[in-house]
């Protein structure tokens, strides 16, 4: 728990409490174990510690387990039995201040974003887009700003692609080549993080920033995002916890190290934000994350082993609990002395041999000191929290939910004016004229009436002529090759003949076709 003195109290170790001190909170933190060993209720109790010092805190909530917070704990035995561990007689149980998200908008308030507050560069690396792709999307978006049309949902996104492929002519000699199959790669990337419910994410009203950074009663407000769903969406999943730590990372200013932190971030199950993810979006991840710090804002990952998360990542994550994990594997053991390696050396103890024995509700802990050295590592007992440890009930998450200050704020998808929209209307003003409601075509003018009957005329002529001709010569050619079989004389002769008029006639008529044409278009020009 929380005191101005000694700071964020976590757990207890032979030598007294061991607390975070909140000036080296936003320096990040790791929490790990096997499953099993304690790691939720390790985060329940940091998390509280930051709700009553005044810090917000957000978090990713895998399996509703956190979501508890929101309700007073009760006496149990497990609890009673710990109470003299840590010295307390009566515990004053209590809840959080709670607010429920869920990006699917069931579980919680909907989390939305735009596509043009994502940005070309953020959403290029999400879609794992190559250098020429990459300057594609782009061009696209600045189309977009220059013509004033908004993207806000993939559905204009689409819009903008296929209309800047249609006309790749007109923009390629002021923003460079632009060719079909690169639009179309770039279109099949957003079917498949659309395919994993990004439709959901991409609209409006957008999230404001600000709601995470909320206070009741002096006491954080802890928001808590359901993601059992959206964890089986590795890239859609990576794509939210990005652009939120972005648009954190724009919005905030410097602070440095504050004496508490504004915001501090919790990842549970952190291993699946980091697979099947390209190395483009890991690096940004990890730039985001070394960053973000002197904002006021620290994250801390709940993952099994240490060497889950990428080693550039893992080196930033100062304060550290390490629950129990089991070695036996080749593997596990491999593990085990990575876990250890982390952690600098106390003398009273092997820190490897400690893992393997950790008890439930044991773990190896070091926090930064007041100069942000790692301390010691100790063998201590994680507090109990004070609000109720497991899952809520399904009324209870909808009473939360109806009793937030920011219900409907959200709640409502808009489809507003925007890219969609506007090329579709352009697009219907540059087709013909239709039908009017009684299904009657479009009345002609006089002027188009007469043209059209002339036009109608000349070729019924020139139709006509050719008719007669024919007829002609193959009555000439037929009265021929009757002639020639009474008398037995040759048609060779005679055939020869018949093919050039044919020939001729043709020709003729063929160039009358095509002087009437042409004189026809070239009239209707200078009109």
């Amino acid at each position: 728990m929380y005191d101005n003195e000694r700071g964020l109290y976590i757990a207890h170790c032979a030598e007294g409490a061991l607390s975070i001190q909140g000036k080296m909170a936003n320096r990040h933190g790791l929490i790990a174990g096997a499953t099993g060993t304690g790691k939720t209720v390790t985060l329940q109790v940091m998390a509280e510690s930051f709700s009553q010092a005044g810090v917000p805190c957000f978090m990713a909530d895998m399996k509703g387990d956190l979501s508890g917070i929101s309700q007073a704990g009760a006496l149990s035995s497990f609890i009673e039995k710990r109470m003299p561990e840590f010295g307390i007689e009566s515990p004053q149980f209590q809840a959080c201040p709670v607010r429920f998200y869920d990006v699917y908008g069931v579980q919680g308030h909907p989390i939305r974003a735009t596509v043009s507050q994502m940005g070309p560069q953020l959403l290029s690396r999400i879609l794992g887009l190559n250098e020429t792709q990459d300057g594609v999307l782009n061009i696209v978006f600045r189309i977009a700003d220059d013509r004033g049309l908004l993207i806000l949902d993939l559905k204009d996104l689409r819009s903008m692609l296929d209309y800047v492929s249609k006309h790749a002519k007109e923009y390629t000699t002021r923003y460079g080549n632009i060719s079909t199959a690169t639009v179309g790669a770039i279109q099949r990337a957003l079917l498949q993080l659309e395919n994993q419910g990004a439709d959901k994410f991409f609209g409006e009203p957008s999230f404001d920033i600000h709601d995470l950074l909320q206070t009741e009663n002096g006491r954080g407000v802890m928001s808590v995002l359901a993601v059992d769903k959206l964890m089986l969406q590795p890239k859609l999943y990576s794509t939210f916890l990005l652009w939120l730590l972005s648009e954190l990372y724009s919005t905030l200013p410097e602070v440095g190290d504050p004496d508490i932190p504004k915001l501090v971030f919790f990842f549970d199950e952190a291993h699946t934000l980091f697979e099947d993810t390209s190395k483009a979006l890991t690096d940004k991840i990890e730039q985001v994350i070394r960053l973000i710090r002197s904002k006021g804002v620290g994250v801390y990952f709940i993952s099994q082993y240490p060497n889950d998360l990428p080693e550039n990542i893992l080196g930033q994550l100062g304060n550290r609990v390490q629950h129990a994990l089991r070695a036996y594997t080749p593997k596990d053991q491999k593990a085990v002395r990575v876990a250890a390696d982390t952690f600098r050396a106390n003398p009273e103890f092997k820190t490897e041999e400690a893992i393997s024995t950790l008890e439930t509700g044991e773990a190896l802990v070091s926090f930064l000191d007041e100069k942000g050295a790692p301390g010691i590592v100790q063998r201590a007992k994680i507090l109990f929290p004070l609000s109720q440890i497991g899952a809520i009930t399904e009324e209870q998450r909808q009473t939360n939910i109806r009793m937030s200050r920011i219900y409907g704020k959200y709640d409502t998808m808009v489809d507003g004016e925007s890219a969609y929209e506007m090329l579709m209307r352009e697009e219907q003003s540059n087709l013909p004229q239709a039908q009017d409601a009684e299904g009657n075509l479009p009345k002609t003018s006089e002027k188009e009436t007469a043209g059209n009957a002339k036009k109608k005329g000349i070729f019924s002529k020139v139709l006509k002529a050719v008719i007669t001709a024919l007829t002609a010569t193959l009555g000439t050619i037929v009265g021929t090759a009757v002639s020639d079989k009474v008398t037995g004389k040759k048609t060779k002769k005679t055939s020869s003949t018949a093919g050039r008029v044919v020939k001729n006639t043709t020709s003729a008529a063929t160039r009358t076709i095509t002087r009437e044409i042409t004189r026809d278009i070239l009239g209707n020009l200078i009109k």
